[in-house]
């Protein structure tokens, strides 16, 4: 309806609260991210000189080995200059954007031609099993399930998201791995140490039954605990497009080959029947 506000996925109050109250020592997701957009960096023959880092969490991010970037707020609204970087990096905030192809799209108009784009970000695989427990439990004790976990994007739809942005050469790939730990209550604790607590706009306003945290943890342990330990998956996905120039490979038309793929292997061409 015209004249109302679109519907909005994360409250940033209580995500700020949440990332003030992070530790240092419990970032090990930033670690893995920072790590990976290195070695692609490494990749890449050439030197940048005005990079700019897009997150939640600066402290960890300003010290980025082998750059010197400026680094901003992941806010509605980016501080961003048009056509003022050669590389711009959406680091471990994209799965909080209410709207992740316009921060897509901000990070593109920043970009001079040929200029990089990178974000990284947990993946749709994460926390699938505590996600499971949680809404199992809820069911069972109140009838109904309530948000908990911020909606976590699969590759697929994350690659189209940047074609919609317009980057050439668009890529997303990404892993997932697992953690373990002494118990699911140790897993939310550092959760909340991450500063990747309970953020949603939707979620309920009061704290958590105590009867469906100890009903999550027993499915969680009888489900997939093993060894005195339980898992917990994460993925962490990873976002690469450049800025269009004409410099960049185009793709050939169709049927302007001047040889035929079975020829150039050398193979025998089998017709299909129709």
């Amino acid at each position: 309806m015209s004249g109302t506000e679109p519907p909005r996925l994360t409250d940033r109050t209580a995500l700020g609260r949440n990332r003030a109250r992070a530790q240092a020592e419990a970032l090990f997701l930033h670690d893995l991210a920072i790590e990976d957009l290195q070695d692609r960096l490494a990749m890449v023959n050439r030197s940048f000189t005005s990079p700019v880092i897009v997150t939640g969490h600066p402290a960890k991010w300003a010290d980025f080995p082998g750059l010197e970037p400026k680094v901003i707020a992941d806010d509605d609204v980016l501080d961003l200059d048009q056509g003022a970087h050669d590389l711009v990096i959406h680091a471990m905030a994209l799965h909080w954007a209410d709207d992740p192809v316009g921060q897509i799209i901000q990070c593109t108009r920043a970009l001079r031609p040929d200029g990089l784009f990178l974000a990284i970000l947990p993946g749709g695989q994460t926390l699938t099993e505590l996600r499971a427990a949680l809404a199992q439990a809820e069911s069972e004790i109140t009838g109904g399930l309530s948000p908990r976990v911020a909606p976590m994007a699969e590759i697929r739809d994350l690659g189209a998201l940047l074609q919609r942005a317009g980057l050439a050469l668009p890529v997303a790939d990404g892993h997932p791995f697992t953690v373990s730990y002494a118990s699911p209550l140790h897993l939310m604790r550092e959760l909340r140490a991450m500063g990747e607590g309970n953020a949603l706009h939707a979620r309920l306003r009061h704290p958590t039954r105590r009867a469906i945290l100890i009903r999550a943890a027993e499915i969680y342990v009888e489900a997939y605990g093993s060894d005195a330990r339980i898992p917990a998956t994460f993925e962490l996905i990873t976002l690469t497009g450049w800025a269009p120039d004409d410099s960049q490979p185009k793709p050939l038309r169709p049927g302007s080959a001047a040889q035929r793929l079975a020829d150039a292997l050398n193979a025998r061409e089998v017709p299909l029947k129709d």
